[in-house]
This record gives structure tokens, C-alpha cells and sequence, in this order.
């Protein structure tokens, strides 16, 4: 049985654990899509990138995507050193960093508590993203 969540409550979450966006790296909200039960897209942009992180409700599938903008636009999905999902970032940005850094990373979300596997999915990829972007110059 697939358990599904609502549209309001993904966009809560996403607001919540992504919220370092607008404090620590000066994005704003860029737009948020719900195309019914079945897909939800929560975007922001400090106008050289945007992060998509969408859902698939149906797939139980997350993907976090960084563009990389060009005249303010969005690159083709399909150009690769434009359109960056997060798994390939972190493949870049792990050789990089420390272990130290990775604790004090996982330290900054220490209040956020998780209770669904999506929440969890939600959660590592806002751990994640959030050590990218410190390295964002050297990707």
C-alpha cells in the first residue's frame, strides 16, 4: 500500500528543512507547483541557480536539482553541466570535505526530527545541499 502526502504538508516540510536556502545562502521562494495528489515542486533561486525539489507522489520518488542559470534562464534539462541532480554534486563536493565538516553539517538540522521515509529522503538531501553550496566555487 502506497502512502501518500498531501501537497500542503510536502511544501511545509520542504520549507522547513530547506529553510537555510533564504537564511544562510539568500535564495528566495521562486514558485511552488502541485499538479494535484500526484507531483509537487518546491523552487527557489538567488537568480545564478535554481533548486528544484520536487516529488513524486505515486514513484515515492524525491530528486533535488541545483541549474545552473544563464541570462536568468533555466538551462536544458538534458545539458549536464548546467542541470545538476544532487547525487552527482556529491559525487564533486565529498572528496572535498571532512569528517569534522559533516558532523558540524549534521549538527545545523539536530532539531529537526523525522518520522517518515520521505521525511528521512527530505532530511538527507537538505544535509546534503546544505555543504554543496559552501563549496558551490569549487564544483
Amino acid at each position: 500500500m502506497i502512502t501518500m502526502i498531501n501537497g500542503k504538508k510536502y511544501i511545509e516540510l520542504v520549507e522547513l528543512f530547506f529553510s537555510f536556502l533564504l537564511k544562510e545562502f539568500g535564495f528566495e521562494l521562486l514558485k511552488v507547483t502541485e499538479n494535484g495528489n500526484v507531483f509537487y515542486d518546491v523552487e527557489y533561486t538567488d537568480y545564478k541557480r535554481t533548486v528544484s525539489i520536487s516529488y513524486e507522489n505515486i514513484e515515492d520518488y524525491l530528486q533535488v536539482i541545483v541549474f545552473r542559470l544563464k541570462n536568468g534562464e533555466l538551462p536544458n534539462y538534458d545539458d549536464k553541466s548546467q542541470t545538476l541532480h544532487l547525487n552527482e554534486l556529491n559525487k564533486r563536493v565529498l572528496p572535498l570535505i571532512s569528517k569534522e565538516e559533516i558532523q558540524e553539517n549534521n549538527e545545523k538540522f539536530n532539531i529537526i526530527f523525522t518520522n517518515t521515509e520521505l521525511e528521512k529522503k527530505l532530511l538527507k538531501s537538505a544535509k546534503e545541499l546544505r555543504i554543496i553550496l559552501k563549496y558551490w566555487d569549487k564544483i
